[in-house]
Formats: structure tokens, sequence, C-alpha cells
């Protein structure tokens, strides 16, 4: 090739070169360019960026098996407790269980878990790192129903400190069963317990502590339910035995619970009483007022009835006797006992009536004497009133020995009738006359109800009380 083509492709290839160095030029848009902030060129230092090469994450979750407790085949690893109380939701006396929402929280050492700090400051996960790590399996003893929150993510935080010291803490409502004792019902106080214990660590793998004693249990102020007043909480632990498989630390949160009465009062003792007293005011009415005494009778006792299916319809059906069922039968007792008082009353009135109307059939011939007719025994009395006191007319003549024979049968049956009254109001005693005499069983019951009610409530409220 000539030198004269040579050169002119060495000069065109030299112009491509140094026109492609060039800057290029900026399109116009029709706006004009604004410098940016000096502060967006400045950048933070960012700890979770992975340098390029192998990467040296800050917590070597990878290099260890963490489905082993921490210090495996060494001496049990002790994990400290401590809980705060949010709220206590529920007590169920029929299911026999109550409803708490807490605060969980687990503190342990887990040298796998160190790492380097110039600052000693600790570094804060949530429930994500939970599950690449070994954390204590406690479970809640006697639960029936219990879960961890998850709104708007799980409520649970993991804080590793640089020496290797875990604190986990979780927020979980848990329903746990709870022996209750309604003998006193309702002027009772209940024990119940929430127990912790690790379901798979025996005590030679898993020392359970409450951190701080009795400090560990905390409680909210405003913890308030509207049957019962919380009267304390406290804490223990023991060992719990399983024959399968062996001993095991259980922690227990104790609190005692007083039922609020005045509840009750409304609902069951007062009307109960006014029912009792209502079913007094039968004795004073008329006996002969059948209509308005049974009545009044029927009503009280259905009434008491429907009171103690109300109260029982609320209550586990316990095989034993409650505080309540005491007060409410002994009503219903003495209600029924009033209904009783008013049939004895009207069976004695017409016994007594009965007997009258014999007497009066027996002896037809008094029922004309009048009570103010006078006789003399010495024989001073006119032939009329003979025959009128015989029975004959005025017209009809009687002899001597007849009139004599009729005065005396007369008399005789007077006197008998009259001697066999006083006989009968004098032989029997105190209780023989009040049955005789129907007035006197109203009368005398108008005392013995009130009295023997009033003390029968004394006793109630001093022993139950």
């Amino acid at each position: 090739m000539p030198y004269f083509t040579r050169l002119i492709l060495f000069l065109f290839c030299l112009m491509v070169l140094v026109e492609s160095r060039k800057p290029k030029k900026k399109r116009w848009t029709g706006q004009l360019e604004t410098s940016k902030p000096s502060h967006l060129h400045k950048k933070n230092f960012d700890v979770t960026k992975i340098p390029n090469g192998k990467p040296q994450p800050l917590l070597r979750v990878d290099d260890h098996d963490f489905t082993m407790r921490p210090a495996f085949g060494g001496p049990a690893i002790p994990v400290g407790m401590d809980v705060q109380v949010e709220s206590l939701d529920s007590i169920s006396e029929v299911d026999m269980d109550f409803t708490m929402t807490l605060y969980l929280r687990h503190y342990w050492k887990d040298e796998r878990l160190a790492f380097p700090s110039t600052s000693n400051k600790s570094m804060t996960f949530d429930g994500r790192l939970v599950k690449k790590i070994w954390v204590p399996d406690v479970f809640f003893v006697h639960s029936k129903r219990s879960f961890i929150h998850d709104t708007t993510t799980d409520n649970i935080m993991l804080r590793v400190f640089p020496d290797g010291q875990v604190l986990y803490s979780m927020r979980i409502t848990v329903t746990a069963m709870c022996n209750m004792d309604f003998s006193h019902f309702p002027l009772d106080s209940q024990t119940c317990s929430l127990e912790l214990e690790s379901y798979a660590y025996t005590d030679e793998d898993l020392m359970l502590y409450w951190k701080n004693g009795d400090e560990s249990l905390k409680t909210d102020e405003k913890i308030s339910l509207s049957q019962f007043l919380i009267q304390k909480f406290h804490t223990t632990s023991r060992l719990a035995f399983y024959s399968s498989t062996g001993w095991y630390n259980r922690l227990y949160i104790n609190f005692t619970l007083r039922r609020h009465i005045f509840f009750f009062l409304l609902q069951t003792y007062f009307p109960a009483t006014l029912m009792v007293m209502l079913s007094w005011v039968s004795f004073w009415i008329d006996r002969r007022a059948v209509p308005a005494r049974v009545s009044l009778g029927i009503t009280t006792v259905l009434t008491m009835s429907t009171i103690i299916t109300g109260v029982n319809a609320s209550m586990p059906r316990v095989s034993y006797i409650k505080a309540v069922d005491i007060y409410l039968w002994v009503s219903f007792v003495f209600v029924f006992l009033s209904v009783l008082e008013y049939a004895a009353v009207n069976y004695l009135t017409t016994v007594q009536e009965r007997k009258e109307r014999k007497l009066q059939e027996k002896f037809p011939c008094m029922c004309g004497m009048l009570p103010s007719r006078t006789m003399m025994l010495d024989g001073s009395y006119s032939e009329s009133e003979a025959n009128s006191l015989a029975g004959y007319p005025r017209s009809h003549t009687l002899t001597e020995e007849e009139r004599q024979d009729k005065i005396v049968v007369h008399l005789a049956l007077s006197n008998e009738s009259n001697s066999s009254r006083k006989k009968g109001l004098l032989k029997g005693q105190m209780g023989r006359r009040i049955f005789q005499n129907t007035h006197a069983i109203d009368k005398y019951s108008r005392l013995i109800f009130p009295a023997t009610y009033i003390f029968f409530n004394l006793i109630y409220w001093s022993v139950f009380a």
C-alpha cells in the first residue's frame, strides 16, 4: 500500500478517537437545571452492608447448631423469668377458668451469640431471628387456649448483648384452668394459678427460676374485674415429677380474688327476703278470704322457684351445697310453710264448723230457747213456761208429773253441754288451745315466723360473711 494511503487512514482513526473523547452536550429540556443539595451527596455509614468478598455477619448464627441448648452436655442452663400482667380479662365460674394477657420475658446466656463491640451496646431483633436460634420451650400447664399476638406483626422481641446475654420477650393471652370452691358462694374467695414449665428439658438441662423473686411479677394498676376484687399477686416455684420423663422446674403466678357481694344482694338475697316477708301478709288476711290467701301463697312459692332456678343456671353443677343454696332453700321453706299454715287454719275451721252443725242437729230443742229466759230450780214456774220449754204449745196442758220430767231432761242436757265445753277448754295445754282456736294460729304465726327468720339470718351471715 502506498505511503500516502497509510497516512490518510492514520489521520482518520486519530480524528475518530479524538471525537469519542469529547464530552457530549446535554439535550435542552426547557427547564433550568438546579444544583443538588450538598447533604444528599453525603452517605451515612451502613453497618448492615456486606462488603465485597466473603460476608462476615455480626451474629454467626450459621456457625453453630442451635438445635441443642447452650453448653450442651454441661450443667443445667439457668433461665430467669419475669412477668408483667397487662390485664385479667375474665373469670368464668361455669367453665372454671380465667383469661389473662401478659408479657412473658426470658433471660439466659448463650455464648454462641456473643459478638465484638466497642460500645457494649445490645442489638434488638424481631421474631424472624427467633426461628434460627435456641430459645427455652416454656409452656403453660393446664392451659386451655393461648396465642401470641400478631398485630401488626408477631409481638416478639429478642435482645442480644455482646457477652451473649439474651432477653426474649413476647405478648401472650392465655386461658387456663382454675379449680374453684363454691361452698361459700357468693361470699367466697378464689385463688387461681398460672403455671409455667419447660416441656422437654428436665431440671438437669434447664433450671427455671424467678429472676427477681417476688419483684419478678408486675401488674398494671388499672386491672379490675366486674365481680371480683384482686387482693394479691405473688409468685412461687417447686419441682414437678412425671413418672415417664423425670423432674421439672415449675413456676407459679398466684392471685387471690374476692367476690363483690353487692350484686348478689340486689339480685338474689333482697328478692328472696322480700318474698318471705310477703308470704307473712297472709297471716293478717281474714281466714274466710280463701282466694286471697291461696293466690298470695302460690305466687310467693313460684317466685322463689324462679329465683332458685336463675341462680343455678349461671353456676356449674357441683355436687355440694353452696351458701346461696342454703339461704334460698330456707327462704323457700318459710314461704311453703306459710301456705301450709293457711291450709291448717282452713282445715281446722272446717272441722270446728262441722262439729257445731252436728251438735245442733243432735239437740234441736235447744235452738228455740231464749238466752234471756231463766228458770227457777225450786219449782216456781208457770204452766205456760213449762209447756213452751218442753216443746209443746201453750194450749196443751201437761200433768204435774210430765212437767217435772221434761224440765229435768232439758236442764240435764243444758248442763251437760256447758260442762263439756268447759272441760274441753281447760283440759288441753297451750298447743291444743291453739289448734282449737283457729284465730290463735294466725296470731302466733305473726310472731314465730319473723322471729325464726331473723334468727336464721343472724346465724347465716355470722358463719359465711
